[in-house]
Order: structure tokens, then sequence, then C-alpha cells
């Protein structure tokens, strides 16, 4: 980005880098907000940008609720065409809790319970997923990652609030990646017995990316509190929900939420169903926890 005097430099405003000419005046207003605010002059246009073309950037659209999962409304309710119209990257699940979402470059795939990957079509119907349209506010490099449990420890360094939700793309090779596919199983029986036969996969020396959130305690009523990740390989042949991993270097690209908009189902069951009450062990024990086979 230049001044008015015609001088030129790059300015990664997302992850292209682009280049264009501003007044002084402009150029002013815009060092005067990052001093005021603290934030990066990349940042600030990228944010105006995102107004000015109506893009919903640093905001998460949300189908359902974990409360709902947790109870067994796995009934569809938003199309994956619908869902791509709100972010580029994210994860969830499909109808009849029918394995995996990744979301990753605007397209959508399926891990599946039989271990395929496949890229799920526009009318797909989702019952619950999260998604963003991601433009990194900062990026790291962490090395020697060990576990899940060890790689949360290092993100936990790499967030600047307790209270703030954050979308991450992780990208790396993975010496070890451990993954679950969900079964595909009817509406109502709850997550915890669903995820009990839930399908178990390991691989090794694989290429990927990971995507996902970190969402603070007092969201647990809407979303999964804590990290949920999912994992998706460079071929796109692999991929599922991560339950364990270990790389030597991954690169993290973190992206802050300060916007979240719930499309809440109208499903019968849903509008109906109680709600209320902490889902927080049934959640811990059906995301983290390895059962199946």
């Amino acid at each position: 980005m230049s001044r008015g005097s015609g001088r030129r430099s790059v300015l990664a405003v997302t992850s292209v880098p682009i280049q264009t000419r501003v007044s002084a005046s402009i150029w002013r207003a815009l060092e005067e907000r990052s001093s005021t605010s603290g934030q990066s002059i990349a940042h600030i246009v990228q944010m105006a940008l995102a107004e000015a073309l109506d893009v919903e950037h640093q905001t998460i659209f949300q189908v359902s609720t974990s409360g709902a999962i947790v109870q067994g409304l796995y009934q569809g309710c938003v199309t994956v065409a619908d869902l791509r119209r709100h972010g580029d990257v994210g994860l969830g699940t499909f109808e009849d809790l029918d394995g995996e979402m990744i979301l990753i470059d605007g397209r959508c795939y399926q891990a599946r319970s039989d271990g395929q990957v496949v890229e799920a079509p526009d009318d797909a119907l989702t019952p619950f997923a999260s998604v963003v349209n991601f433009a990194p506010d900062s990026e790291g490099e962490v090395e020697g990652v060990t576990s899940l449990d060890d790689l949360d420890s290092r993100l936990d360094g790499l967030r600047t609030s307790k209270n703030g939700i954050v979308s991450f793309r992780i990208t790396g090779h993975f010496q070890a990646m451990h993954v679950r596919a969900a079964c595909r199983t009817p509406s109502g029986v709850d997550l915890v017995t669903a995820t009990s036969a839930q399908s178990l996969f390991e691989y090794h020396d694989v290429p990927g990316t990971l995507v996902g959130f970190w969402s603070p305690e007092y969201t647990q009523a809407i979303s999964i509190a804590g990290y949920h990740l999912h994992f998706i390989s460079d071929d796109r042949t692999k991929g599922g929900h991560v339950l364990d991993l270990n790389a030597e270097h991954l690169h993290v690209e973190v992206n802050d939420v300060n916007d979240v908009r719930l499309a809440i189902p109208e499903t019968t069951a849903f509008l109906e169903a109680d709600l209320t009450g902490d889902h927080s062990e049934a959640l811990d024990v059906a995301e983290r926890h390895v059962r199946g086979q």
C-alpha cells in the first residue's frame, strides 16, 4: 500500500498480497486508526473491504447447537450450498450423523465411516456445522507436537483472549494422525451412544490440514467449548474428527471471530426439545474419547 506520494509496498490483506495506491489523507486516517485501536493497518483494511463487499469476515455461521446434537437431533436443516455461501473453512457433520464434515478452500468434504472421503453435493444437508470466511489475523509456527493435548497447549499461546472465539487452519506433515468418523445413526439416539460405535482410523506420514475452532466455556450451550478440529489430507483421501496426532512442524493461521450467527432448525424435534442442562460431560466423552472400532 502506498502514501499519496505514489510509493508502493505490498500489504498482505488476506493470504493473497495486493498492491494499490491510496491518498495521503486515507493513509493518515489508517495510521491514526491503527494507533488508537492497536489493530494493524492490514487488519483495518481487511475489515473495511469485507464490509464494502458484504463479506461476513470474522463472523462464524453456525447451524443448530451442541446441546441439540448431544440429544440426538440429527435431522438436516441447511444445505451444503447454503453453508458455503457463509464461509470457506469449517467443520460439522451430515444428516443422520453420517460422517465428518471438512470445509476447506470453499469445498465441502465428507469423511465417511467406511474410510472414504468424498466431496459432498450442494444438496446434502447438515444438522450441525460451523463455518467462517477465513482470513488470518496472525500466524505462527509450532514445533515438535507430541499429542493433541500438546497441540492444544501450544495453540493457547497463540490466542489473544480467553473470551473470544477463534478459528484455525493448521498445515503440516503429520507423523501420526488418529481420527474418527461417526457412523450413520437415526435421530433420537444420543451422541454418546451414537459415537460409541464410531469408526477409527490411524494414518502415518501424511501431509494435510486441520480446520476448526476454539470456543470459551460460556458458549457451551451453543458450541463445543474448547478445541474442535477436523483433518483432511492434501490429496483429499483421508480425513475425520481429530482424536490424537504427532507432528514435527506445523504452520498455524489464526482468525479471530467477533460475530456469531446461529441458524435455528425449524424441525418439530428441535422446537419441542428440552435443551436446558449441562452437556459438557457428554460432549467431552463424544468428542475426545477414543471409542469405537
